[in-house]
């Protein structure tokens, strides 16, 4: 079981906090999601858009770094870590992502500062955890100069974090896997796929992004698009594309909703794991969280969408399924499924 950013259902997620309490409640495993600061430090957050998930906003010192740009064809306004060097960033301190929805890890706003992966490996070597290292818009950063996967391997050699079998690396671009293999990282190496849409490195896409015209004390990078338009997620997972994909990466980790369909009685799994298991892949799941916000219609109790719904029968659902791991931010909560 990976826990999700850390115990993100109680503490304010990629902080050292979540990470340690993850542990303690029983994770296997913690996944950190992994950007770049502009002077090639691999950061610890959910995206490089630094608003949602800090106190970046407040900062009057960083107000001129807000811009707009374009990635992975989203339009996206805000602080972006690879304008920062990481002695700017480590100033900042994290906030809850979803404080409406988690009140009680709101209450932690402010009590932690930025990781760096090299951070978390201490701690994930301290705790016993494995790690499960999301590279985060790779082809954005490998075209402003910054590429993830010789980021990730030189943080390894550095910190000569040789545990076997306790690494995998993670990536909605199936290339940039590959790209981590060629530098020799001794990694599991899973596929991330949306429910719908294309892959960034296969979609064809404008994606071209210049410095914001309101902030021209910092000249921001130019970011390059791919040029080539492939398979969609939802093509990659037919029987034929499956077995391709099994000679290539090792499991692939899919929305939870890819996971269940409609049937006669109701709701019911799909058979994507059956078929992924036939063709040689392990099948991972993301996220499992209790909050109606989360679940799936059928499992939803009431009409809040911070209070939590009928989980249990919804996760036993998945559990059945003979998944290789899942994604929580409650880590106690799967172990009371697994019993």
């Amino acid at each position: 079981m990976i826990a999700h950013r850390g115990a993100s259902g109680w503490a304010p997620e990629h902080t050292e906090t979540a990470v340690r309490l993850a542990a303690q409640l029983g994770a296997d495993a913690v996944e950190p999601d992994l950007v770049a600061s502009r002077d090639g430090v691999l950061v610890v957050r959910h995206d490089n858009e630094l608003g949602e998930t800090t106190d970046i906003a407040s900062r009057p010192e960083f107000a001129d770094r807000r811009r707009t740009q374009t990635i992975d064809g989203t339009e996206l306004t805000g602080w972006f870590v690879e304008d920062f060097t990481w002695s700017e960033l480590a100033t900042l301190r994290t906030r809850e992502r979803l404080p409406q929805l988690r009140p009680a890890s709101a209450r932690r706003d402010g009590a932690d500062p930025i990781l760096r992966f090299t951070d978390l490996l201490a701690i994930a070597d301290e705790t016993g955890l494995d790690v499960v290292a999301e590279l985060k818009h790779p082809s954005h950063h490998a075209a402003i100069g910054l590429p993830l996967d010789a980021m990730l391997a030189d943080a390894l050699a550095r910190t000569r974090w040789i545990a076997p079998g306790a690494l995998t690396v993670e990536s909605f671009e199936e290339s940039a896997l590959h790209q981590v293999r060629a530098l020799g990282v001794d990694a599991r190496l899973v596929y991330l796929m949306e429910a719908d849409g294309t892959a960034p490195d296969l979609r064809l896409a404008d994606d071209a992004a210049g410095p914001d015209a309101s902030a021209p004390t910092y000249a921001a990078p130019t970011c390059a698009a791919p040029t080539y338009a492939g398979p969609t997620y939802a093509e990659q997972r037919t029987d034929t594309a499956l077995a391709r994909l099994a000679r290539r990466v090792d499991a692939i980790s899919v929305a939870k909703s890819v996971l269940f369909e409609p049937g006669s009685g109701g709701l019911r799994t799909s058979d994507l794991v059956e078929r992924a298991r036939a063709a040689g892949l392990g099948t991972i799941t993301w996220t499992l969280r209790p909050e109606n916000a989360f679940l799936e219609p059928a499992h939803r109790l009431g009409e809040h969408p911070a209070a939590w719904g009928d989980w249990q029968r919804e996760w036993m659902l998945l559990a059945e399924l003979g998944l290789e791991a899942v994604f929580v931010d409650h880590p106690e909560l799967w172990r009371r499924i697994e019993r």
